[in-house]
């Protein structure tokens, strides 16, 4: 249902509504994505929000969302459709003694009672409205699944050697996120619209986190923040994200503190340092020398 969504700042009234923090560009290109039927990449370091564009998005507009987590060898049977071998060779046995011919037999083993639907497919095959379709770190799968994607993100449709090709009733909205681990094809940038979502300003990140902590102290969540946003300059392996930043905050809150100091962010530490390293660092020298910057 898009009826409620025309403006740039429509867009920004719904994701605030569902906790989502946003700014003019990002909603500029989540309206188009909305009206022009188009996906969007989204690309921009771990943990700064990307997967959660799709999720406020699909709350957003009240309808579905259905999910691919890519990962390392996804294929075709784990993404888009499957058949249902066991269930096949059991309606065969059923068939053994029925007046039918081979081509009616087959007919019917390919069906859609025998189809096993996989994201992708289940995206193009819902009848009541448009889901939002995420396919999440596509950087991690490799080229050859990019391929297979190619038909559904221009054409809306998959193909199914035994049945044919199946098309989209209602266009799905497309998020694709990438953490930029390997540069995508060109073959697929060229058929998604673009955003990047860099790491957020001081202001941007404080009310993200008031957002979804509104009983945080002022004190408090400006202090986690600045703490986190300085941890981020530092030369560390794994950055910490919004998502550590509201996991720090939650924590320091659930342990009942009103400031940050070098007890609680020491307590705290787990939430924004994620590698033994980083750890060590943090907890030699630069926990104490951003407190006392702060």
């Amino acid at each position: 249902m898009t009826d409620h969504i025309n403006t740039v700042d429509d867009v920004i009234a719904g994701f605030e509504r569902e906790g989502y923090v946003t700014d003019r560009a990002l909603a500029t290109a989540v309206l188009l994505v909305i009206k022009l039927a188009k996906p969007i990449l989204i690309e921009g370091p771990t943990g700064v929000g990307k997967t959660e564009v799709a999720k406020a998005l699909a709350r957003t507009l009240r309808t579905d969302l259905i999910r691919l987590q890519c990962y390392e060898g996804l294929d075709v049977n784990s993404a888009m459709y499957e058949w249902n071998y066991q269930k096949q060779l059991l309606a065969i046995k059923i068939q053994e003694a029925a007046d039918r011919s081979v081509e009616e037999k087959e007919a019917h083993i390919f069906g859609h009672d025998f189809l096993l639907e996989r994201p992708l497919l289940r995206s193009i095959l819902s009848k009541n409205q448009s889901p939002v379709l995420l396919v999440d770190e596509i950087d991690r799968a490799d080229e050859a699944f990019e391929a297979f994607l190619l038909e559904l993100l221009s054409e809306f449709q998959i193909s199914i050697p035994e049945m044919g090709t199946i098309k989209a009733k209602h266009i799905p909205y497309v998020v694709l996120t990438s953490n930029r681990t390997r540069e995508l094809g060109d073959a697929l940038k060229r058929r998604c619209l673009y955003h990047w979502i860099p790491y957020p300003t001081f202001e941007k990140e404080l009310m993200i986190v008031r957002s979804r902590l509104p009983h945080i102290g002022e004190q408090l969540s400006t202090q986690v923040v600045k703490f986190v946003q300085e941890v981020r300059e530092m030369d560390l392996s794994k950055p910490p994200g919004v998502v550590e930043t509201l996991d720090t905050a939650n924590a320091l809150v659930t342990l009942g503190c009103e400031s940050l100091d070098a007890e609680a962010a020491e307590a705290a530490l787990g939430c924004v340092a994620k590698s033994s390293e980083d750890f060590e660092r943090l907890k030699a020298n630069g926990v104490k020398e951003i407190l006392s910057r702060l």
